[in-house]
């Protein structure tokens, strides 16, 4: 019986509208990191920084009532957190993984902390305006598949078509090549003038522009309001998809979408009234992407990943 439930599921149109989604967060946070892990600076920070635009989305937006407001303060504060992370670990030669502790905790308290005080702390919270549905015309008429991948909200479009772009850039561009060289031996690079300061800072604030954007399809792209620990962890899990999708763009791209297709699964199975403790169901999609995971061998990190070349260059 229930296996005939689960397949009524995943027969559905809705799944899979769900499904890509749930999803969309974490690919567009993979997309910019992996750019970040290809110029060689450990970009642990994610979950902070999904936080901060998550926030700053649904303050901008319930402020001024416009929802491109709203995207513009988060991505403007997702860039001061990216900021941060880059001077600590690129100019300051700080163990990078230190500071994506200390930036994440950061961003929980002060997003915890301006959520108390803006809104007080009543259970309560006010909804804002945010980004709905946009149907492709013509392609959202589709049977099954236009229903599920072409009516979704821009953010979920963009977050696919950064997959072939992120790579061509990396593997048909000189600039894609001057950032993996970057990562690999950035003292061989810095010899022939590449300036390996200024692309890392330029890929973690790529970085922290998508994550900035993954906040904002959280919060203001169809739930329209903010709660605490909003981003659940996706962060980590963004990051994670891209070691384990051995730092490939199409690795990391399906390593997010296994998590959506996990996540939505659960809330399905939720629904059925199932007698299983809810707790146990939050966490399928967590092991479900960390199994797969552990059964496949990470990607061989670049070969200067996490070393501060500046502190390398004073010795």
């Amino acid at each position: 019986m229930l296996f005939e439930q689960v397949l009524d599921i995943l027969s559905s149109v809705d799944f899979y509208q769900s499904m890509f989604r749930l999803a969309t967060p974490l690919m567009l946070a993979s997309m910019g990191d992996i750019v970040s892990e290809r110029s060689g600076v450990l970009n642990m920070s994610l979950e902070g920084m999904m936080l901060i635009g998550a926030f700053f989305a649904f303050v901008g937006s319930s402020i001024s009532g416009n929802p491109w407001i709203g995207l513009l303060v988060a991505v403007v504060c997702a860039l001061l957190v990216g900021m941060l992370h880059s001077f600590c670990c690129i100019s300051l030669g700080i163990n990078q993984g230190v500071v994506a502790v200390a930036i994440n905790i950061l961003c929980s308290g002060l997003c915890g902390t301006m959520m108390r005080t803006l809104y007080g702390s009543a259970s309560a919270v006010p909804r804002c305006r945010g980004f709905g549905p946009l149907p492709v015309p013509g392609l959202s008429n589709i049977p099954f598949i236009g229903e599920a991948l072409f009516a979704q909200h821009w953010l979920t479009y963009l977050s696919l078509i950064l997959i072939p772009i992120t790579w061509i850039f990396f593997y048909k561009t000189m600039t894609g090549l001057k950032i993996r060289a970057v990562g690999e031996n950035p003292k061989a690079v810095n010899s022939i003038g590449v300036n390996v300061v200024i692309i890392r800072y330029a890929c973690v604030l790529y970085s922290a522009v998508l994550a900035g954007l993954a906040g904002v399809s959280l919060s203001i792209c169809g739930l329209n309001t903010y709660v605490d620990n909003l981003v659940a962890g996706r962060g980590y899990v963004a990051f994670a998809a891209v070691i384990f999708g051995k730092f490939h763009p199409v690795g990391a791209a399906l390593g997010a979408m296994l998590f959506g297709f996990a996540d939505t699964l659960q809330l399905n199975i939720q629904a059925l009234g199932l007698n299983i403790p809810y707790q146990v169901m939050l966490t399928l999609p967590y092991l479900m992407t960390l199994a797969v995971m552990f059964l496949m061998s990470a990607g061989t990190a670049p070969k200067g990943w996490a070393i501060p070349y500046l502190s390398e260059r004073r010795n």
